[in-house]
């Protein structure tokens, strides 16, 4: 594991020669103000070495990825009757469609997609409020990352709140095809501050970790959730992770990821490693450009993809 220093500094290195870099996401102010040119990458791998390089303790607003931890959480609550709520197959559309919604009656076709993650924080909220809901989905992620100081950003969740327009679109549906059980705008104050999470590349890296490690958590040694679920969140995040581009980032990349429209994607290695990347610029399929690319050169430098080297 000596050479993943080297590795990232290249990485690093080779990422600030590019000069096309994506669009920020634009349509949520608090976003559109970051500059684009932030890189970030942190590799912390099962035995608890880290390997940092760029902005990796730069803290910046995770969105979906906090899709993953509440999805963990969900299950830990409801076991497998969370897919009554919501399907396992990759969408094909992009991530705040409606039709496919009106076309499924109602149920999110993954928890990935913004519906699905809408459905999953209707289950969080059973027997609490917003803000406790919310405070335990905070707890989560600092238990995860061994880390007290991770916050949610309140002018992120407040900016999201005033013009999340289709999120408001995609809850009131799914509360009119009877599949939200809480009013639509508790279920929505829960979406919008877990996605408003502020964490480094650092931080995320090691929440993930017990991803790479079969369930548990090496920093404690203590169980997360048993080895299959692991392995069968692991394997959502594959086909699901990257919206409508999951296929391509599993072509390219072979491991399971999460991406947020703040740019980040947390990535998981099985048996070896957790690994997060930051760069604000976007694809076209809301996925970080050079985080995308930053996550390929690593693949293939280390022979890590599930799909063999």
């Amino acid at each position: 594991m000596d050479g993943l220093q080297a590795l990232v500094d290249d990485i690093r290195r080779e990422i600030a020669t590019q000069t096309e870099r994506g669009r920020v996401a634009d349509y949520i102010p608090q976003l559109a103000a970051v500059d684009p040119g932030h890189f970030g990458i942190a590799i912390t791998t099962v035995d608890g070495q880290e390997y940092v390089a760029g902005e990796a303790d730069t803290a910046f607003s995770i969105q979906s990825v906090s899709k993953v931890f509440t999805l963990t959480l969900a299950l830990g609550m409801v076991g497998d009757r969370l897919w009554n709520r919501v399907g396992r197959e990759p969408s094909g559309t992009p991530f705040n469609s409606i039709v496919q919604l009106e076309r499924e009656q109602g149920k999110p076709r993954n928890p990935f997609i913004n519906a699905g993650a809408i459905a999953v924080a209707d289950v969080l909220l059973a027997g609490h409020q917003p803000k406790e809901a919310i405070g335990e989905i905070v707890q989560f992620v600092r238990f995860l990352a061994g880390d007290d100081t991770i916050v949610i950003d309140d002018k992120v969740a407040h900016s999201e709140t005033e013009t999340g327009f289709r999120n408001v679109a995609l809850a009131q549906f799914m509360r009119s095809f009877g599949k939200l059980d809480h009013p639509a705008e508790h279920v929505l104050g829960v979406y919008f501050h877990h996605c408003a999470l502020a964490m480094t590349c650092r931080q995320l890296s090691r929440a993930g970790l017990f991803l790479a490690a079969g369930g548990r958590s090496p920093a404690t040694g203590g169980t997360v959730v048993s080895p299959g679920r692991a392995r069968r969140i692991n394997a959502l995040m594959l086909t699901c992770g990257h919206y409508d581009g999951s296929g391509d980032f599993a072509y390219r990349v072979g491991l399971p990821g999460k991406s947020g429209v703040g740019g980040g994607i947390l990535v998981v290695a099985p048996g070896k490693a957790s690994i997060t990347v930051w760069s604000p610029g976007l694809n076209e399929n809301g996925n970080s450009l050079l985080g995308s690319l930053a996550l390929e050169m690593l693949a293939q430098r280390t022979g890590w993809s599930i799909f063999g080297a």
